[in-house]
């Protein structure tokens, strides 16, 4: 993913994400992802920057739902620093947004993962550092972060 911040390489699980890779590589090939923002970024309790909304509203999609996969365990830190997950507003409602997990977190076993940051969590901790604009601790980073595009390598 490379940023206006810098690039983010993330390594796809393709064997346990089946259906979200093949359904995210065809948005990144279409351009989906390019010149949009990552809206909404969460300091506490939970660590993660939300990205894939066009529209930087958080109720952008691509028009289609489809089934969740890889869910992981119940339990403490199931969502581990780095790791890649689709966000969704319930059961098989994932779409195009994502988080990246930039500290080990705590949700409920509902969100796909289908993949996990190589290089460049360093950049979504520092968009993390400055908060969130207004204050609180969940909403739009201070520090403006854009996707200028997605490139993918095989």
């Amino acid at each position: 993913i490379t940023t206006n911040c810098g690039t983010i390489a993330i390594q796809p699980y393709y064997k346990e994400a089946p259906v979200t890779l093949t359904i995210l590589t065809t948005l990144m090939k279409a351009g989906y992802y390019n010149k949009t923002f990552c809206h909404r970024l969460t300091t506490s309790p939970i660590y993660v920057l939300q990205c894939g909304d066009p529209t930087a509203t958080g109720s952008g999609d691509p028009g289609f739902r489809y089934r969740d996969e890889n869910l992981p365990a119940k339990g403490a830190d199931n969502y581990p620093e780095g790791i890649v997950a689709m966000a969704n507003s319930g059961p098989n409602t994932n779409g195009s947004q994502f988080f990246i997990v930039y500290g080990d977190t705590t949700l409920g076993p509902n969100y796909t993962i289908w993949g996990k940051v190589t290089s460049g969590l360093d950049i979504v901790k520092y968009i993390a550092q400055s908060g969130i604009r207004g204050g609180g601790s969940d909403g739009q980073p201070l520090r403006t972060i854009a996707i200028d595009r997605i490139t993918l390598r095989y």
